[in-house]
């Protein structure tokens, strides 16, 4: 169980598929500031058209979530990609439309693709050997750390280099492409024997909130801490400027982390986990917000960017573990609306925060939410492996043998490190 399971034709294949449905949604809030600053209350303008991108996104994952079937993913795929390439070259076409019309187009850019990240999720498991399970999740965290390390230069690049619409055109261009090599890539997936009956998805869907709290728990505090970073910077005396730096550093401590995640099984259980990694993020979070050098800030964020990554790969497995192949998409497409929901509440409670509040007091309001948000996910977590233990028949996680009882979602795990569902 190495990342050599991982090397692969159509893994990269699958990587290069992945870059160019994600990248487009790293870059759009920081493009769409872009590209309507120039005009009168422009920054106004460009972070409304960044909040309602966003709750496209929200609104579109679970919708289309729902909606995607193992057999039809391809065309289902393709279409939102194409989609919402042309909400991005709408944005892109035309910057001086009047705002309700850059709304309209921003929401079908954030709607359309949403579900592609669970689907291409679930794909990637498809194309790895099931002990390789965890390294491959691994993988898509850091493929996903660099994008993000790398979008705000590249927007802020081109948008002032060239002219501050290619960046949307080149999100659109990076849509089609992802369409278009989708036929690179298997079909579907296997939905499972007992899933072709077609069988309501809804109801383990929503027994699986524990899973969609403590992964909007990960991002709560850090999301906090990006949008405060640079008011708390100038608290500290340093300059804004080294906001860029330092959050680089945060996605590149979450790199690492993922990194690190895959390269050996861990004991205990998935719950035990996040709880853990949760609460050490928030200890590094709220560390940021009282130690005054920037070393130690840059530091602090890096390794909460290290431990909050383990912490969100658990719950991807801990997801996989509770649903059945065919709600899997699903699955992680509630798990995107539900972090994009929570970092939109955050931005918010920022916003309230800093008008009454030091930036510090702030980022300590908000690593007390996260541990609120972790408890309650905890909780859920043993509410409902309890009632499994009762003589409750949990559902078989994929890969799970056909004969005999399954498993626990949070059993033990593998004595040798043979169950990659039990890992860190």
């Amino acid at each position: 169980m190495t990342y050599r399971d991982v090397a692969s034709k159509q893994v990269f294949t699958w990587a290069c598929v992945s870059i160019g449905a994600r990248m487009p949604v790293a870059m759009a809030p920081l493009a769409l500031v872009f590209l309507v600053r120039e005009r009168p209350g422009g920054y106004s303008l460009g972070a409304t058209l960044a909040a309602v991108y966003v709750i496209g996104e929200i609104i579109g994952a679970p919708l289309l979530g729902l909606r995607l079937r193992p057999e039809r993913a391809r065309p289902q795929l393709a279409a939102g990609l194409a989609t919402g390439a042309a909400g991005f070259a709408g944005l892109g076409a035309l910057p001086g439309a009047h705002p309700m019309v850059l709304a309209a187009f921003a929401v079908l850019a954030g709607i359309a693709p949403a579900q592609a990240t669970g689907a291409l999720r679930v794909l990637l498991t498809t194309l790895v050997p099931e002990r390789a399970v965890a390294q491959a999740l691994s993988f898509e965290s850091l493929l996903v750390s660099g994008i993000w390390a790398v979008s705000p230069a590249a927007v802020t690049g081109l948008a002032l280099g060239v002219a501050p619409r290619v960046p949307l055109l080149l999100a659109a261009v990076l849509l089609v492409s992802s369409a278009a090599g989708l036929w690179l890539l298997p079909a579907g997936w296997d939905a499972g024997d007992g899933d072709r009956a077609g069988g309501p998805l809804l109801r383990p869907l929503l027994a699986a909130w524990p899973a969609y709290v403590t992964g909007a728990a990960g991002l709560t505090t850090l999301g906090l801490a990006e949008l405060v970073l640079p008011a708390l910077l100038e608290q500290r005396g340093v300059g804004v400027g080294w906001s860029g730096p330092l959050l680089v550093g945060l996605s590149l401590g979450a790199g690492l982390g993922a990194f690190l995640y895959g390269l050996r099984s861990w004991p205990g259980r998935l719950r035990t986990h996040s709880v853990v990694l949760l609460c050490g993020t928030s200890v590094c979070v709220a560390l940021v917000a009282l130690i005054p050098a920037a070393a130690g800030i840059a530091v602090m964020l890096a390794m909460s960017g290290m431990l909050q990554s383990g912490a969100l790969l658990t719950r991807n497995l801990s997801l996989r573990e509770a649903l059945p192949p065919s709600a899997l998409a699903a699955g992680y497409s509630l798990m995107y609306a539900a972090a994009g929901a929570g970092y939109a509440a955050t931005g918010s409670l920022a916003g309230v925060l800093l008008r009454v509040v030091a930036p510090s007091t702030a980022v300590l309001v908000g690593v007390a939410l996260t541990l609120v948000l972790a408890a309650l996910g905890w909780w859920g977590e043993v509410r409902r492996a309890g009632r499994s233990a009762q003589g409750v028949q949990p559902v078989a996680p994929p890969g799970a043998a056909a004969v005999g009882s399954a498993p626990g979602p949070e059993g033990p795990s593998v004595s040798g490190g043979s169950d990659p569902e039990c890992r860190l």
